[in-house]
């Protein structure tokens, strides 16, 4: 599978900011900022994620999945703590 077909598909039905995938065989992480995650529960903010991705990981494409969800504020705000520890 590749990381690009999970961006887009992320990006194209979230219209997220940004998304960044990183694999390791099955093994998924995925970064997702974009303002569809506001006034959602960090729970909510993943199954929102994992609901496009349920396809792949039925058919055992992705066996783990790691989702961090962010709006754009907080990804702005945890960018700036990254780069100062």
């Amino acid at each position: 599978m590749e990381l690009r077909e999970i961006e887009e598909k992320l990006t194209k039905e979230l219209d997220l900011d940004e998304v960044m995938v990183k694999s390791d065989g099955s093994h998924f992480q995925i970064t997702a900022v974009g303002t569809c995650f506001e006034e959602l529960s960090r729970v909510k903010q993943q199954q929102l994620v994992l609901k496009l991705l349920s396809g792949y990981i039925a058919d055992g494409s992705m066996h783990a999945v790691s989702v961090k969800a962010y709006t754009p504020k907080a990804w702005a705000r945890d960018k700036k703590l990254q780069l100062l520890s």
